[in-house]
């Protein structure tokens, strides 16, 4: 890891504060440090100042949020040797396989009525991927703005990490995450269609904790179509995030999706 042989980043050209590197896994030590991790709260700017820099060394920003009962869950809390390839997995492979299981799901959870109303206009046959529309923004300085507004009001004193890792969507495979576990146990596949995500709608990963998941979004949809083909897709990453919190993926589009910026999904 670039930050290992200097953890405040000074001769990379960063500028971090006091922090650790974070090697520890739930089996033991890794091979190599997974990240570096600031030992205090981040302040709003601090993932937009890391990145430029970050991204030119291999080096990619994330906030990571302790949680009570849980603590600081990235310290031997990782597991990356359950982890796969991303790019062994194909986005809509994934997305389909997750649909058809989502459907079911709630087929056994709720009466047919009920479950065919939770996903209207879809049915059990998985749509296929959502078009990204309108003029797209810069992604990092939308994933930089995202990131200062989750400080305080949805993130209380994350701290501010650096991974080793090529892209953005292949952040939570590459430290081992395992967020999703009780929902997909192999979070490669998720990164799949998070670089798909990254692809189409400019998404990149500002922010991570024990089972929640936050990203940026540069081309979010902006019609109420658009957002309910996109609905879709986050019905099959995570029905926990339409089922138990807007009841139906129309519901979801409209009030969720519509001109947001910013996507979060929580796991059960």
């Amino acid at each position: 890891m670039a930050l290992s042989a200097d953890p405040t980043g000074g001769t990379l050209g960063l500028s971090l504060p006091a922090g650790s590197l974070v090697s520890e896994t739930c089996d033991g030590p890794w091979r190599e440090p997974l990240l570096w991790v600031a030992d205090g709260a981040a302040m709003p700017g601090a993932w937009a100042r890391c990145q430029p820099v970050g991204d030119a060394v291999g080096l990619r920003p994330v906030l990571l949020q302790d949680e009570s009962g849980v603590g600081e869950w990235w310290g031997g809390g990782l597991d990356p040797g359950m982890v796969s390839d991303p790019g062994d997995h194909h986005a809509e492979d994934v997305l389909r396989d997750l649909w058809e299981s989502a459907v079911s799901d709630a087929e056994e959870d709720q009466d047919e009525e009920d479950a065919a109303e939770a996903i209207a206009p879809f049915t059990r046959r998985w749509p296929g991927l959502a078009s990204a529309g309108g003029a797209p923004a810069d992604p990092d300085a939308t994933a930089g703005d995202v990131a200062d507004g989750l400080i305080g009001p949805w993130l209380e004193s994350p701290r501010l990490a650096m991974v080793p890792v090529g892209r953005s969507a292949d952040l939570p495979a590459a430290i081992g995450w395992s967020g999703p576990v009780h929902y997909e146990s192999d979070v490669a596949r998720l990164c799949a269609v998070l670089r798909s995500w990254e692809d189409r709608f400019g998404a990149r990963v500002v922010a991570l904790s024990h089972a929640r998941l936050d990203v940026s979004v540069a081309v979010p949809p902006q019609s109420p179509d658009e957002a309910l083909a996109v609905a879709a897709e986050h019905f099959a990453f995570c029905p926990d995030n339409v089922l138990q919190g807007y009841e139906s993926i129309r519901l979801y589009a409209e009030q969720a999706l519509l001109g947001n910026a910013h996507w979060t999904f929580w796991w059960d």
